[in-house]
């Protein structure tokens, strides 16, 4: 690895210092980084935009904020309270499908462990990752579709898949800059390393990127 991972993050940290934090990470702060929260709001923040995934969060957690509240609302009025997140409808059974889950079989704790994680129906790698991360204050690496995008566009990593980019993210990136990875690529990716037409005369790491499979940008 040729580029200088620690001037990348310094530039990173510079940008990212004036920008409002994703919406999970928001939660995790206001909640005390509650695990089971942290969780909620991820699987809600799937496909939905940011300031919808914390209102829709907030509305949910003011009236059940717990697995066993959960469990005691329906899944029609789960659908309400996180409307109008994405897939809202498949999201409210999986809340409450979870919520049972780990309240038959878990005590209602949400394990601090990866794979057991992944056990749970409707929880992904990136769900899993990042509960880690915002729940329980782990390191790990995170890789959502910003992440892997931006990653392979700088030339960091050549991989086909999120899960293929983390492995190769946890070998050459130190662990120090683990936990602030996710955070400030999806908001870099949001405001600057778009998916098309990437502002790059805006960009921060412009001379660390190979710019690769970019048709266009601005």
């Amino acid at each position: 690895m040729s580029k200088d991972i620690q001037a990348i993050f310094k530039q990173l940290e510079i940008f990212y210092k004036n920008e409002n934090e994703p919406s999970v990470t928001k939660i995790a702060k206001m909640c005390n980084n509650d695990p089971f929260k942290v969780l909620i709001s991820t699987i809600i923040s799937l496909r939905t935009k940011d300031e919808v995934t914390l209102k829709s969060s907030l509305n949910l957690f003011n009236r059940a904020d717990t697995p066993e509240k959960i469990i005691q609302i329906s899944v029609e009025e789960i659908e309400k309270l996180i409307f109008p997140a994405g897939f809202y409808r498949k999201k409210a059974v999986t809340i409450k499908e979870i919520s049972k889950k780990l309240v038959d079989e878990y005590d209602s704790l949400v394990p601090d462990n990866i794979d057991e994680l992944l056990k749970f129906k409707g929880i992904g790698r990136k769900t899993a990752t990042l509960v880690m991360i915002e729940g329980f204050g782990k390191k790990e690496v995170c890789v959502d579709t910003h992440v892997h995008r931006i990653s392979n566009r700088m030339g960091l990593v050549k991989t086909k898949s999120p899960n293929e980019t983390e492995i190769e993210l946890k070998k050459i990136i130190p662990d120090k800059y683990w936990i602030k990875l996710n955070k400030i690529l999806v908001v870099y990716g949001q405001k600057i390393c778009k998916p098309i037409s990437p502002l790059c005369s805006s960009c921060f790491i412009d001379k660390y990127c190979d710019k690769i499979n970019i048709k266009n940008e601005r």
